[in-house]
């Protein structure tokens, strides 16, 4: 205990006191706010604002030159296929079409003839054959596996060796005189119109439905590279305008040069695509529509020729009640159905026809036609009448007999020529097309970077005068 002076005692002396606590640290903040922050704090200044400025202008540049390079490798890759695969892939549906037809009409005409069948029925049979066997094997190689295409071309493998099978047997007794001939023949044509055709009208149609979808690919705006394109060159023309009004310099060399780059990639983008667009629309509508019509008619020929030689083949063996108490012969109301559809697909073809080589076929064909169902009553009114042996000189004889057999391939043959001549034309429009976009992807891309690096040296060029 101390004493004070005085001999009292001291009050005992207060502890030290405690220092005071320090004010909690303040959180640590994460890299991108403090990035954030000194962007901010510069774009308050001028060189900031500059390097924002020539960041978003090589930015949008380079982004319309991206965009413009994708869209339009995808549509002239779509149009390189409406040229090289679905549209050649389309006219083999119908080739396949036309070879089993024609082979069906081959077998019945040679089974007319009895036992005297003659080579050129024989030969232009095998080769309708071979040719549908061939022009199968190309679809099956360019068709997708487990499309529907496929399982149709496998379908049409199966069914061939069978109606071949059939034609066969229909033949062998045909040559020994024996009447099951004949209905071998009605079971193949049976086979060959239920089955096989209507198989192979799928897979046209299937592949008719892949061309246009190409088409629906290959012709439309590249809206999104369009609308970049205009982006950028607003940007570039204020950011041109912008300097003017800092520096009084009407010229900022890099920027008009990115202008110009620009200017160029979006001016050959619209033309391009306009010019390719126009001709694949032309390729479409003077080629494929008038390819589709011609088809269509050629089909319908080779069934009316079909059924005109299985009416003298049937001899009345099966009807169809035409009108109530009425009947007629099966193969002979097919044959005037067939022949209806001729004349509607010739009268079509005539109105699409865009030149007179395309005409001229047309017209003749469809003379070709008239002659045909003439010469058809001709036969009809002899079968009758009870002379078989004249309605099949009508329309199997030589021509001394001017038989319908005569007028069929003089059909034929035009609507050939017209189809040729259309697909030329779809070839000559749709390569057109097709050639209208070539290099602009590569073009775009190199430009786009070009004004891009014109972009940022010219906002360069302002931001070293502040140093």
């Amino acid at each position: 205990m101390t004493h004070t002076r005085n001999g009292t005692a001291a009050p005992p002396a207060a502890p030290p006191a405690a220092p005071p606590a320090a004010p909690p640290a303040a959180p640590r903040r994460t890299a991108f706010a403090e990035g954030l922050d000194r962007l901010r704090a510069a774009a308050t200044t001028e060189p900031g604002r500059l390097r924002v400025i020539g960041a978003v202008l090589a930015l949008l540049v380079v982004a319309f030159g991206t965009v413009t390079a994708w869209q339009t490798t995808a549509r002239s890759a779509a149009a390189d296929d409406v040229l090289h695969t679905s549209q050649p892939l389309t006219s083999a549906a119908a080739d396949i079409y036309r070879s089993l037809a024609d082979a069906n009409t081959a077998a019945s005409s040679g089974f007319l003839a009895g036992g005297q069948e003659t080579q050129a029925d024989r030969d232009r049979y095998e080769k309708d054959i071979r040719t549908a066997a061939a022009k199968l094997i190309t679809a099956a190689n360019s068709s997708d596996p487990d499309s529907p295409s496929a399982r149709t071309i496998a379908e049409l493998n199966r069914l061939l060796p069978e109606y071949k099978g059939l034609i066969e047997r229909a033949r062998a007794n045909n040559r020994q005189g024996y009447p099951l001939g004949g209905a071998y023949l009605r079971y193949a044509n049976d086979k060959m119109q239920t089955e096989m055709l209507p198989a192979a009208e799928d897979l046209y149609t299937s592949e008719n439905r892949r061309l246009r979808a190409d088409y629906a690919d290959a012709t439309p705006y590249p809206w999104a590279a369009i609308a970049l394109g205009v982006a950028a060159l607003a940007a570039l023309a204020w950011a041109q305008h912008r300097t003017y009004r800092r520096t009084n310099r009407v010229l900022n060399h890099g920027l008009v040069a990115a202008t110009a780059a620009t200017t160029v990639v979006l001016l050959w983008l619209v033309v391009g695509h306009s010019v390719a667009r126009a001709g694949l629309n032309d390729s479409y509508d003077h080629g494929v529509r008038s390819l589709d019509v011609l088809h269509d008619a050629r089909i319908a020929s080779l069934k009316a020729r079909g059924n005109e030689n299985l009416t003298l083949v049937n001899r009345g063996a099966e009807t169809v009640e035409t009108a109530p108490g009425t009947f007629a012969d099966k193969f002979d109301v097919a044959y005037q159905a067939s022949m209806k559809d001729l004349a509607d697909g010739l009268a079509r073809a005539a109105d699409l026809a865009d030149d007179d080589a395309g005409a001229r076929p047309v017209r003749a064909a469809t003379g070709d036609m008239d002659v045909w169902q003439d010469r058809h009553r001709q036969a009809r009114d002899a079968d009758d009448a009870g002379d078989y042996q004249a309605a099949l000189d009508k329309v199997i004889g030589t021509k001394s007999d001017e038989p319908t057999g005569e007028c069929f391939d003089s059909v034929d043959h035009n609507l050939q020529t017209a189809i040729a001549h259309e697909e030329r034309e779809f070839a000559r429009a749709a390569g057109d097309g097709r050639d209208a976009m070539t290099g602009l992807a590569a073009g775009a891309a190199v430009l786009a970077l070009l004004g891009a690096a014109g972009a940022v040296l010219g906002i360069g060029r302002r931001l070293s005068e502040y140093r």
